[in-house]
């Protein structure tokens, strides 16, 4: 923080505070960019600090300060700082590590970039697919986070409105299949023993694992269905083939990456009632319970409704495997399943499915 906004810095200030309740003698390391975001700069966040724990096991506690209004007050709500929160991070403290590894900071950095050009905001609750492994340069099957209410940090009311504590938390591709097939929240209550404080451990593996996991897991799908009201895809798009006679048909694409997370969802969703709605620049299709099978564009949404035993034919359907199929009975519409091209940060593709 510069001493020209030490003393205004009434935001900063706050968080400070509710950082010196946990850590009453501990002196963070602190990183801020060089070049201020505004005047240029590569990083949006105005800092990190980082704390060093060893209960309930040994990790880094990272804090960042930039989502909500650290100095004057600039937005129109009274009641919120900025974006409403700042994001916490803990990771696992490795036996050989003296310092916090500094790309956990280029991490937040880019969840910071995202808010900023986007305006979305994150909740407790929410989830995000990483496209591959948190950390770019590590071998780890965490490659998905989810948003918790910080186990330590309550929010605060400052000078310019309420800010709240999330902290993300790394998960892997199945737990994330097990987010969207049934509950967020509830599922990170069901890991909480096996992760202490939900400290982000790369080195471990899916706990779904665990037979007392998974079993836990399928019996709240079943009695609660999905609460993925909505799936960003890596590739969808939609087609409608005119006739010249007859009813006009359509035809679906699809990319293989998801379609096991989009029939895990499905099973959660159409057997309560529940419809999912699947989003992709290439198009929108949404899927809604039915007595009877039909297919019709709404609001430029293929709107697929699907009864029962087709619903259940359709589900089966859905595994990463590059083909064309139909649901039998109903003739109004074809399905494909193509390859998806997994690329890395320099956009190289390092892996196919399908």
């Amino acid at each position: 923080m510069s001493e020209h906004h030490e003393e205004e810095a009434v935001g900063w200030d706050a968080i400070d505070e509710a950082l010196k309740a946990i850590y009453p003698e501990q002196e963070p390391k602190h990183y801020a960019p060089l070049i201020p975001y505004l005047l240029g700069g590569g990083d949006p966040l105005n800092g990190i600090s980082v704390y060093e724990r060893t209960e309930p096991v040994p990790h880094w506690h990272y804090v960042t300060y930039g989502f909500s209004e650290l100095f004057e007050k600039e937005s129109d709500d009274p009641k919120t700082s900025g974006y409403g929160f700042e994001l916490t991070f803990r990771l696992k403290k490795e036996t050989n590590d003296c310092e916090p590894p500094t790309w956990a900071n280029h991490f937040l950095n880019n969840i910071a970039r995202y808010v900023f050009s986007t305006g979305n905001v994150f909740a407790a609750g929410h989830h995000l697919n990483l496209n591959g492994p948190i950390a770019a340069e590590e071998e780890t099957e965490i490659r998905a986070i989810t948003f918790v209410q910080d186990p330590e940090l309550e929010p605060i009311d400052t000078p310019n409105g309420n800010v709240e504590f999330l902290q993300v938390v790394g998960i892997t591709l199945e737990e994330e299949t097990a987010v969207q097939a049934w509950n967020c929240l509830k599922l990170m209550e069901l890991l909480a023993p096996y992760l202490p404080m939900y400290v982000t451990d790369l080195s471990r593996s899916s706990l779904l694992q665990h037979h007392q996991i998974a079993e836990a897991v399928e019996e709240g799908i079943e009695k609660d269905g999905s609460s993925t009201g909505s799936l960003f895809v890596d590739f969808l798009e939609w087609k409608e083939q005119k006739k010249a006679f007859g009813k006009n048909t359509y035809k679906v694409r699809l990319g293989a990456k998801q379609a096991e997370p989009i029939a895990q969802v499905l099973k959660g969703r159409l057997s309560k009632g529940k419809s999912l709605l699947l989003h992709h620049e290439g198009g929108h299709v949404e899927f809604l319970p039915a007595d009877q099978d039909a297919v019709e564009v709404q609001d430029g949404i293929l709107q697929v409704k699907l009864q029962p035993d087709s619903c259940t034919v359709f589900i089966q359907q859905l595994v990463p495997q590059a083909r064309t199929f139909d649901i039998p009975g109903f003739p109004g519409i074809q399905f494909e399943i193509v390859k998806s091209y997994i690329k890395d940060q320099q956009g190289e593709v390092v892996e196919v499915i399908g």
